[in-house]
Order: structure tokens, then sequence, then C-alpha cells
């Protein structure tokens, strides 16, 4: 049910739904998989219910039934056209009509955009005047991922209402209950490729992201031994998620960062201790910072929906990542 939050956001929760008074508009971050637009949608459905009951939509009147159907006149969601592109300025116009309307049930009008950072700059534009002259009993509530994308005056007359990370122990207990055919050890290793975020675990098992963690590992030891050309092992990674890739490679970069600091003495990515033990070893600083500063640059251009070359990324990734060890 939308109307129950996560465990780990009952103190957020609690502390919105027990106001007096609502904010016009919400800005809701925190990191990818910790349960974001679910919050939003839990809390569209109590803005929206006429009869909420302990903090929650009662899932009993007219407005929460009609919601549940999918079909309430008064709740409208915003998002891109298709996974990965951008929100429109069209879509914003929309938003700016259903604004002027009068609630058909009387009460609320409730607006879930989800990524806010999808925005184009045409589309954040529009929306600006919809948040400087806000209407009676209308909210809106923005999702994001990133908020440092989105223009500093969207963010400035938004709420901002961060999300938290769950704790290890919750996390996994979440986990358990969605998960419960893999062992321990399998969500633990999920786990740690989704920065704890167990919504992301999830998803990552739904990609089957264990097994194509061994392979691409496999595939990176295969490249530093001349056993596999960049061009192969790109093409290899053709059905791969771009962004679960570049994750993977900024988490390496983080452990290796902490080895040659001595801030560890192991690598986080088990998977992978071998190889970033050895290079550790084997790169400069210097380099290693540069290195940094290409993949974070590019990892942003990614995430800004820049349309970028797949293919060359990704031999342009695995050439610059060869190099680290012949730069010193």
């Amino acid at each position: 049910m939308p109307e129950v939050a996560f465990p780990w956001h009952d103190t957020v929760w609690t502390q919105l739904t027990e106001q007096a008074q609502h904010a016009h508009a919400y800005l809701f971050s925190g990191l990818p998989g910790v349960g974001k637009r679910r919050f939003a949608d839990a809390f569209a459905a109590f803005l929206l219910c006429t009869s909420p009951s302990h903090g929650m939509g009662c899932g009993r009147c007219r407005s929460c039934l009609l919601r549940e159907a999918g079909n309430h006149p008064d709740l409208m969601l915003i998002r891109p056209e298709e996974e990965g592109k951008a929100i429109r300025v069209d879509a914003i116009r929309q938003l700016v009509d259903f604004l002027g309307q009068t609630a058909q049930q009387g009460g609320s009008k409730v607006i879930v955009l989800h990524p806010a950072e999808a925005m184009n700059q045409n589309a954040a534009n529009a929306l600006l005047k919809s948040l400087e002259e806000p209407t009676a009993d209308t909210y809106l509530l923005l999702v994001t991922d990133q908020p440092g994308r989105l223009l500093a005056t969207v963010r400035s007359r938004c709420r901002i209402q961060r999300l938290p990370t769950p704790s290890h122990d919750a996390a996994l207990a979440w986990l358990a209950n969605t998960v419960p055919e893999l062992d321990n050890a399998q969500r633990l290793n999920l786990l740690q490729m989704a920065g704890g975020a167990p919504l992301r675990a999830a998803a990552l098992h739904e990609l089957d992201a264990v097994q194509l963690r061994e392979r691409v590992v496999g595939n990176i030891k295969a490249l530093l031994k001349d056993k596999q050309s960049a061009s192969q092992v790109a093409e290899s990674w053709s059905k791969i998620p771009l962004d679960v890739l570049i994750d993977w490679f900024c988490s390496w970069t983080l452990d290796l960062l902490k080895l040659q600091t001595g801030a560890i003495q192991h690598a986080a990515n088990s998977d992978m201790d071998v190889v970033l033990g050895y290079m550790a070893k084997h790169v400069s600083a210097q380099q290693l910072m540069e290195w940094q500063d290409w993949l974070l640059a590019h990892r942003s251009m990614t995430l800004g929906k820049a349309n970028l070359n797949r293919g060359l990324f990704l031999e342009s990734l695995l050439l610059e990542w060869k190099q680290l060890l012949k730069k010193r």
C-alpha cells in the first residue's frame, strides 16, 4: 500500500504529517534507491485523503479509492515520456493548466514530478512561475537524486526534505523480506554495490547484477593482462546499464584512493581486491587524481543525459583505466 512509508523514514514522515500546515512545494532528495518516490506517493495519498487517520491516508474514502484505481482527477504525475529522457516544457504547461482548474473532489490537488533533475532548462523556467505564485490547496512534490542539477531558483522555492539512507541492519532486514531467495552473503554483496540503498540493491538483483559483476571483473582482469582489447570488452558490455558500470568504476576508484593513502588495507570491493591492491602500488597519486576527475566529469555528463556515443565512451573509459598503469 502506498500509504505505508519505509520504516527508515518514519521520523520524517511523522514530522511532515503532524504539521498543521504544509509547504506549497517540497523537494524530496536522497541517494538513489532509498524510497523517495514511494515516500512522495504516500505523502500525495495523505494530502488527497479526506479522512486521514493516524498520519495515513484512510484507504476507504472516495479520494483514496480513486487514487488507488489510478484515475484521481486531482492527482497529476509528471515524468519523462521515455526512460532516461528529459521532462520538456510541454509537460510543465500541462501542469500549469492543471493548477488553474478547480479541484474536482473539492479538496487538494497534488502534482508528483519525478525525477526533477530531468527537467530541461525551458521546463524548469516554466515551473518557476507556479512556484512563485502558488495556488491554494495545491501541492508540488518534486523528487530528485541530484538536487544540485536543479536551478537554484527552483530549489530556493521548495522546502527541501532529505530522506535518509537506512542503517546497514535495517537495509539488510528489508532485503531479507524482499528477496528471500538470496542468502545473506548475496544480499550483502548487492547492498555494497548499491552504496547501502536497499531499493537500488533490489533493482540490481532484478538485473542479475551479481553475475554481470563477475563478468565485468573478469573482463577488467583480461584487459589488464592484454587478453582482451578495450573494444572487445566494450562490445561485451552492450547490455549492461551505463549508470551501473560507471557506479562500479567510481567505487573501485574510491577504494584505490583509500588503499593508496593507507586509509584501508583491503578494498571494500573484495572481488577486485587483488587488482586494486596491485594498482594502488603502481599508480601515482597525481595520475589517480586526474583519472578521478575524468571519471567524475563523464559521470556527470551521463547523469545529465548527455548524448554520448556509448561504444566510444566505454572504450575511452577502459583505455584510460588501463593507461593508469603506464603513466607513472
